[in-house]
C-alpha cells in the first residue's frame, strides 16, 4: 500500500495528470475510427515519446489503451463498426439499442462497464499479480485449445437460432483464418500464389469488411424500400430498470475477463464472447437478445476492460505480451533499456507503481469525460443514412489501408464485404465468422503443439484436469437439446374450474 500511495503521488503531478488526460482523449478519438485501434495509436506515438521520461510515456500509453478500447465500442454500438477486435461483441446488442433510440443508454452502460471492470481489474493487479503470473505459466497447449473449442461451440450453439447456419459461418471464418503461411512448415495455404496473402488476412480488415462494408451494402440495398427516418437519440441517462439489469453484468465481467487477460496467448476476444454467452444464459430477458438487451453491452464491456488489466499483469511480471498493445508497450520498455519480468517490481518499483496508479486515474478520467459525451456521440445517428454510410465506408477504407499501407487490403476488404452482404442475405450470423478468424490460427497452433508433445497421440489433447473439465462442458452444450427431451417436463398448473352461471328462476 505504501508503494501504491507513492505511485499516486507520482501520477497526480500536473504533468503526469495532463499526459493521462491526453492519452485518454487520443485513445478515444483514434478508437472511434474504424480499423485504427489502440495498438496502432501506441505504435504511432512511440517515436513521439523518445524525448520523454519513461514514467510519463507509460502513463500516456495506459490512457491510450483504455481510451482506445472505449472508442472501439462507441463505433460498434452506434455504427455497427468495431474499432478493434475486442469491441466486436458490443455491436450485437449495442447497435440494436441504438436503432431503437437507446444509443445514449448503451454508451453509458459501456462507459460504466469499462470503469467498473478496469477498476476491479487494477485492484486485482495490486493484490494478485504474483499469484496469477505464477499459475498462468502452468496453463499448457491442451488447456488453451480446449478453451478455444469451447468458444467455437458456445458461439454457434448458444447464440444462434440455427446451429447449421452458425457452424457454416464459423467454417467461413476458419477458412479465412487459414490464409497465409503455415507457421510450422512455411507452406502456403489458400494464397493462390499471391505474396500479398502470404502474411494472412489481418483481423481488422475482416472485421471492418464484414461489419462496416457488409452493413453499408445491406442498408444501400434497402434504402429505396424504407425511406430515411432519423433515429431518436433518447434520454442520456440510465433508468432504474436499466441499472437493475446492468449492475450484476458489470460485476461478473472482471471474473471472466481478468484471468483470460493474464493467460499467455489470451486477450480480450475470448472472454468477451464468453461473457456475452453467460449474460444470455443468466438473463431474465432472453427474448431481447439480438434485439437490444442492455446486459449484452454491460457484461462484455466490463470484461474487456478487466481483460486489459490482466494483460498488463502478464506483460509486467513475465515480460510476455498477450495482445498487440502489450507487444508495443514491451517494445517501449526495451526502448528505455527496461526489461519487464519477475525482477521489474524490484528494479523499477517507482515506474511500475506510478503506472498502476495512473490506471485508476485514467479510468476515472475516461468515465468523467465520456458520460457527458454519450448523447453527443448518439447524435451521429441523426445523420441521413446515405451520408452516414458513405462516411463509414470512407473511414473503413482509411482504417483498412492504414493496417499495412497496401492497396491490396482495400480490394480484399470490399471482396469480404460482399461476403458479409451475402451472409446477411441468407441469414448467416456474422459473430461465428469473426471468432473463427480471430481464434482459428491460435487454436490450430495450440492443437499442433499438444499433439507434438504427445507424439501424435490424441490423448495429448485431454491429458490435463482443466482440458477434461472444459470438454465435459462442451459435450453438455452440444447434447443439451437432446438431453432436454428426456428431462421431465413441468406439469402446467390446472386451470381453475369455471364458475357456474346463475340462472334466474
Amino acid at each position: 500500500m505504501e508503494q501504491l500511495l507513492n505511485g499516486f503521488a507520482t501520477a497526480l503531478t500536473p504533468t503526469h495528470l495532463l499526459l493521462a488526460a491526453v492519452g485518454v482523449l487520443l485513445g478515444t478519438a483514434i478508437g472511434v475510427l474504424p480499423g485504427i485501434g489502440p495498438a496502432m495509436a501506441v505504435a504511432l506515438l512511440l517515436p513521439v515519446t523518445y524525448g520523454m521520461e519513461p514514467t510519463g510515456a507509460f502513463i500516456m500509453f495506459a490512457g491510450i489503451y483504455y481510451g482506445g478500447m472505449f472508442g472501439g465500442s462507441t463505433t460498434s454500438i452506434l455504427l455497427n463498426t468495431p474499432g478493434e477486435s475486442a469491441a466486436v461483441v458490443a455491436a450485437f446488442e449495442g447497435n440494436p439499442m441504438a436503432r431503437k433510440g437507446r444509443g445514449a443508454q448503451a454508451l453509458a452502460a459501456a462507459a460504466i462497464g469499462h470503469f467498473t471492470g478496469g477498476i476491479i481489474g487494477t485492484i486485482l493487479i495490486v493484490l494478485l499479480a504474483p499469484f496469477v503470473a505464477k499459475h498462468a505459466v502452468d496453463i499448457g497447449a491442451p488447456d488453451l485449445f480446449a478453451v478455444m473449442v469451447l468458444a467455437f461451440i458456445a458461439v454457434t450453439s448458444v447464440l444462434g437460432a440455427s446451429r447449421i447456419r452458425g457452424f457454416a459461418s464459423l467454417l467461413i471464418g476458419l477458412t479465412l483464418g487459414l490464409v497465409g503461411l503455415d507457421e510450422m512448415t512455411g507452406q502456403q495455404r489458400l494464397t493462390f500464389g499471391s505474396l500479398h496473402l502470404a502474411d494472412g488476412i489481418d483481423i481488422i480488415v475482416v472485421a471492418v469488411a464484414l461489419f462496416a462494408v457488409g452493413e453499408a451494402l445491406w442498408v444501400a440495398a434497402h434504402l429505396r424500400r424504407k425511406p430515411f427516418e432519423p433515429i431518436p437519440v433518447g434520454r442520456p441517462w440510465l433508468s432504474r430498470a436499466d441499472l437493475k439489469r446492468t449492475w450484476k453484468p458489470w460485476l461478473r465481467g472482471p471474473v471472466i475477463g481478468f484471468p483470460f487477460g493474464a493467460i499467455p496467448a489470451g486477450g480480450a476476444e475470448i472472454p468477451t464472447f464468453l461473457s456475452y454467452v453467460t449474460e444470455k444464459r443468466l438473463s431474465k430477458h432472453k427474448d431481447e437478445f439480438g434485439k437490444g438487451a442492455i446486459e449484452g453491452v454491460a457484461g462484455p464491456e466490463s470484461t474487456a476492460s478487466a481483460s486489459a488489466a490482466g494483460t498488463l499483469v502478464t506483460m509486467l511480471t513475465l515480460g510476455l505480451p498477450t495482445t498487440a498493445v502489450a507487444a508495443v508497450m514491451l517494445a517501449a520498455f526495451q526502448q528505455y533499456g527496461i526489461q519487464p519480468g519477475p525482477l521489474l517490481f524490484q528494479r523499477e518499483a517507482n515506474l511500475v507503481w506510478a503506472l498502476i496508479a495512473s490506471l485508476f486515474i485514467g479510468l476515472t478520467l475516461l468515465l468523467v469525460l465520456n458520460l457527458p459525451l454519450a448523447p453527443l456521440w448518439a447524435k451521429l445517428l441523426r445523420i441521413p443514412r446515405p451520408y452516414l454510410y458513405a462516411g463509414i465506408l470512407f473511414f473503413a477504407s482509411v482504417g483498412a489501408y492504414a493496417v499495412n499501407a497496401d492497396i491490396f487490403d482495400l480490394l480484399l476488404m470490399f471482396v469480404i464485404g460482399l461476403l458479409g452482404f451475402a451472409m446477411r442475405r441468407y441469414g448467416l450470423p456474422v459473430l461465428p465468422a469473426i471468432i473463427g478468424v480471430i481464434l482459428g490460427p491460435a487454436a490450430e497452433q495450440q492443437m499442433r503443439r499438444a499433439l507434438q508433445l504427445s507424439d501424435g497421440s490424441l490423448t495429448g489433447l485431454v491429458n490435463t484436469p482443466m482440458s477434461i473439465i472444459v470438454y465435459v462442458v462442451v459435450l453438455v452444450i452440444l447434447f443439451f437439446p437432446l438431453i432436454k427431451k428426456f428431462l421431465p417436463k413441468p406439469t402446467p398448473p390446472a386451470a381453475p374450474a369455471p364458475e357456474r352461471e346463475k340462472v334466474d328462476a
